[in-house]
C-alpha cells in the first residue's frame, strides 16, 4: 500500500481522522509545528521511500482535500530514545519537555498497534510551508 499522491505530492496526513489532524493540521498552518515524527518500520511496510530535503507534500485534511504544501528541509533516522529536544520542540504540540513528548507518542504509537522502545527506528521530518 502506497501513501496517497495528491496533485502529484505525496500526501502528508498528520496524526489520525477526526480531532487530533485538526488539531495538528492548525499547527502547521499557524507556522507552530515544523516537524512531524514517523515510524521507519511504517514506510518499509507501506513501501515508501523516506521524504528528502527539497520534495515538497501536500498536507491533506481528513476528506483527502490538500489544505496546504510543505516543503521538507530535513531528514534523519534515528532510535527513539535518541531523538532530541529540539525536534520535539519543533513538533509544536506543547510539550512541555522530552519525556512528555516521549511519553505521548508511545501512547500514540501503542494505539496505532505498535509498540515503541527505546531501540525503535523514527524518522524526523522537518518542513516549512511552501
Amino acid at each position: 500500500m502506497t501513501w496517497p499522491r495528491v496533485d502529484g505530492l505525496r500526501a502528508l496526513e498528520l496524526g489520525t481522522p477526526g480531532e487530533l489532524r485538526a488539531r495538528l493540521n492548525g499547527l502547521v498552518l499557524a507556522g507552530r509545528k515544523r516537524a512531524t515524527a514517523g515510524l521507519l518500520g511504517e514506510y518499509d511496510e507501506e513501501g515508501e521511500a523516506l521524504e528528502h530535503p527539497g520534495e515538497r507534500l501536500a498536507l491533506l485534511d481528513d476528506a483527502g482535500a490538500r489544505i496546504a504544501t510543505v516543503e521538507v528541509t530535513s531528514v534523519e533516522t534515528v532510535r527513539f530514545a535518541d531523538v532530541p529536544w529540539e525536534f520535539a520542540a519543533a513538533e509544536g504540540e506543547g510539550d512541555r519537555d522530552l519525556e512528555e513528548w516521549r511519553a505521548g507518542h508511545r501512547r500514540f504509537w501503542a494505539a496505532e498497534g505498535t509498540a515503541v522502545t527505546d531501540d525503535t527506528e523514527v524518522v524526523l521530518v522537518r518542513f516549512e510551508l511552501a
